[in-house]
């Protein structure tokens, strides 16, 4: 079982619990120091940087609702990681049941009409952008992990504690997504 990440003696525990207890100014706080890896976590698993703000919402409106239901306040973590997982598993199962009925521009439009405006975008933007994007063509198994650890600054510990797995298939899984990274814009 893995090592509880928060104890009664830590400041976020008591933040947690007045959550659960239906604090409103400690859910502000929460959502204030977390929102961003609660973004990375719906990234790791949406792929679609334009989703994240509404899946991370949604994930934010049911914390609120079933904070009551978190029994053991130091496991909030993976509790909240199951909350945000869940909902943008269910935010990719709803955009498949909406496919519209025509098809959208291409990729390769979209980003020819981008760079081809007069404001000179620099290559900086464009690279960011490739990178972006081979980040969210990895596999889910690889890219959860990914964006916690290197656009979130999780240590492994942190990550295989939340995900619930051991840390050497935390280890195992980041080097196979930087080596698909790096295969992918080695081709761009």
């Amino acid at each position: 079982m893995p090592v509880p990440l928060i104890n009664e003696f830590d400041p976020e525990y008591s933040v947690v619990e007045a959550v659960r207890d239906g604090d409103r100014y400690a859910f502000e706080e929460l959502v204030r120091r977390h929102t961003e890896w609660v973004r990375g976590v719906v990234f790791g698993v949406v792929g679609d940087r334009d989703r994240v703000d509404d899946v991370t919402q949604n994930v934010w409106l049911a914390v609120w609702r079933r904070a009551s239901e978190l029994r053991e306040v130091n496991r909030w973590r993976p509790w909240l990681y199951r909350m945000a997982r869940n909902a943008a598993i269910d935010a990719g199962r709803e955009v498949t049941r909406r496919k519209p009925v025509s098809q959208p521009m291409p990729a390769e439009m979209v980003i020819e009409s981008k760079s081809s405006t007069s404001d000179g975008e620099s290559s900086e933007d464009e690279g960011q952008g490739d990178v972006f994007k081979a980040v969210a063509s990895l596999p889910a198994i690889y890219r959860e992990p990914f964006v916690l650890k290197h656009l979130n600054g999780w240590s492994y510990r942190q990550i295989a504690e939340t995900m619930e797995m051991p840390v050497d298939t935390v280890e195992t899984r980041l080097v196979r997504a930087r080596r698909l990274l790096r295969e992918t814009l080695k081709k761009k």
